[in-house]
């Protein structure tokens, strides 16, 4: 295997492929204050000590899976910081920053920039208009977006002229879906986990065409069920709750690695909104080499 702590490169061509470096943060300073989408409305406060405890047994795991993780340091005024996924994404071997619509969120993109800088990157691209990670979902050749509260049509604009050699399919949400990720996953090349009355008619034809789904109910969904981790090798991490879900999972011939997130969830993201992957194999490389 590469030596992955001296890594200085990106790459990630999918959902899918095995996950070798990965970026996190610790809810230190986790809380729900202005109540910025519809979860955490339902919610009056977070138990930092479980939410740190249950991120840290997520962390380890990732870690006996082989996996390189890199903190990002934790700052007292950001309290949504756990969630990396949405300040920043790879495609292919670009790295971008978002571009956070909510004001408590900004702040964050900050951070992320300036651990990138200490490791001597410097090629960062960056939006002019609001769009964020959770939205972003790679499938080869392919970038599905989520046109969200969160992710504009000119952003879309923007990445479609970054990346203009990737066909990009533009998902409009359903009113109160926070992010793509939210209700839309890549499991493997021709199969994905999805909410389906989160998508106009047109949007669920379109993911139906390209994949075989596994469909989440509504409660599955509102507890952040579809949020999985693909780590590859058909390994996913999901929600221990969710045993209807994880064993349509396992049906399908997916390894499920359960983990209690129920602390973290309350906030409104799970296991796929709280990593930023840096580093995946192309399972296309590897198919290859068979």
């Amino acid at each position: 295997m590469k030596d992955t702590a001296a890594r200085t490169a990106f790459n990630c061509s999918t959902e899918y492929g095995q996950l070798l470096d990965v970026l996190v943060s610790e809810p230190r300073h986790m809380r729900i204050e202005a109540k910025i989408n519809e979860t955490q409305k339902h919610y009056e406060g977070i138990q930092t000590n479980v939410a740190l405890q249950q991120h840290r047994d997520f962390v380890h795991l990732l870690k006996e899976e082989g996996i390189t993780v890199h903190q990002l340091p934790s700052k007292s005024s950001l309290h949504e910081q756990v969630f990396t996924r949405d300040i920043g994404f790879v495609i292919g071997s670009h790295f971008y920053t978002s571009s956070m619509k909510e004001d408590v969120r900004k702040g964050e993109t900050s951070e992320l920039t300036a651990w990138m800088n200490s490791r001597d990157t410097n090629d960062i691209r960056t939006f002019h208009h609001p769009i964020e990670g959770g939205d972003v979902l790679v499938d080869a050749n392919t970038i599905w977006i989520g046109h969200s509260g969160r992710t504009s049509m000119e952003a879309v604009q923007e990445l479609k002229q970054q990346e203009p050699d990737r066909d990009v399919n533009v998902l409009s949400l359903a009113d109160g879906t926070l992010h793509l990720d939210c209700v839309l996953n890549i499991l493997d090349a021709h199969t994905a986990l999805a909410y389906p009355e989160a998508f106009t008619d047109e949007g669920w034809q379109l993911i139906q065409e390209r994949f075989e789904v596994i469909p989440a109910t509504k409660d599955e969904t509102f507890h952040m069920g579809p949020n999985v981790l693909s780590i590859g090798r058909n390994k996913v991490i999901s929600l221990s709750r969710h045993t209807r879900l994880n064993e349509s999972l396992e049906k399908k011939g997916f390894e499920v690695l359960p983990v209690d997130f129920s602390e973290i969830i309350k906030s409104g993201g799970a296991f796929r909104c709280c990593t930023l992957p840096l580093y995946r194999e192309d399972p296309r490389d590897t198919a290859a080499q068979l």
